[in-house]
């Protein structure tokens, strides 16, 4: 899709399932489950959608979704497919791994980082090999330092051989990468969550990862079971959907399995409500 001068790709790397409690937290099941079906073991159906930005001189990749290191009893617990030939997951598209130049982690649990490393002639190595890999200095220091709750979220093998072939950029808080493309501290999620915003010719757009995973997610006070500090997400979720409305935002979810962009709007009873894009000449896999 063109977006000002930026070209922007979604990629559907994976879809899994996880616990639709675990997904909305204190919400009754009563009320999320008027607009999403859960499975017998009351799963519901996610995406992972990696977001490539294509500026005049740089390509930003944005998550690297679950990756494909996952033994059968792994991808048996999470109802996980692979959707994506992790050989050349940027194929369709004519290019190479090496031709990203920076990829941007909004935190390092594993549907996030997981791709962001390949197993190659038995060792591990960053899957984009010429990429500078942005993450939150507070949010890779808490990776290592994970209570019993987080821990389990958290592989090592997803990012230590980032920072092995120094790649590992890390970051304090807002900066921009590159002009338009910045990194916002979100906390929320986890203590160092970080958001990506896209800008040029007065459009922007914005990449909410966990603070808000799904469309169903764009009521503040709905957020998940697994944020560390959910009064943080609730806060800070409706201060971007208030700008998402006002300044006119394209929006994408990281988590969404159907049409994963478009626009915040207000209903007719003043509350938030998510418009999707037209997606009507979408390509299988790949949103472009």
């Amino acid at each position: 899709m063109k977006f000002g001068d930026l070209e922007l790709t979604i990629i559907r790397e994976c879809e899994f399932k996880l616990d639709a409690g675990a997904m909305f937290g204190v919400v009754p099941k009563a009320m999320w489950s008027k607009s999403i079906e859960a499975d017998s073991l009351n799963r519901i159906k996610l995406a992972c959608n990696l977001l490539l930005i294509e500026g005049n001189n740089f390509k930003v990749l944005v998550e690297t979704g679950m990756g494909n290191r996952w033994t059968g009893t792994q991808r048996d617990r999470y109802e996980l497919k692979t959707l994506v030939d992790w050989n050349n997951i940027l194929a369709d598209l004519q290019l190479k791994h090496t031709d990203i130049d920076a990829v941007v982690i909004s935190h390092l649990h594993f549907d996030h980082i997981g791709g962001a490393v390949s197993l190659i002639n038995n060792e591990l190595v960053p899957s984009f090999p010429k990429a500078k890999y942005f993450i939150q200095e507070k949010e890779w220091f808490d990776a290592h330092n994970a209570n019993a709750r987080a821990q389990a979220s958290y592989r090592s093998d997803d990012f230590e051989p980032i920072k092995e072939a120094g790649l590992l950029e890390l970051v304090n808080g807002e900066c921009e990468i590159y002009p338009g493309i910045k990194l916002h501290l979100t906390g929320g999620h986890t203590r160092a969550h970080q958001v990506i915003s896209f800008t040029s010719n007065n459009k922007t757009g914005i990449f909410l990862a966990d603070i808000m995973p799904t469309c169903h997610h764009v009521n503040p006070a709905w957020v998940m079971g697994y944020d560390h500090f959910p009064l943080s997400s609730c806060d800070y979720k409706n201060e971007i959907l208030n700008k998402a409305v006002t300044d006119d935002y394209l929006v994408v979810f990281d988590h969404e399995v159907n049409i994963p962009w478009g626009n915040i709007i207000l209903d007719d009873k003043r509350r938030f409500a998510f418009k999707p894009l037209d997606m009507l000449s979408a390509r299988p896999r790949m949103f472009k």
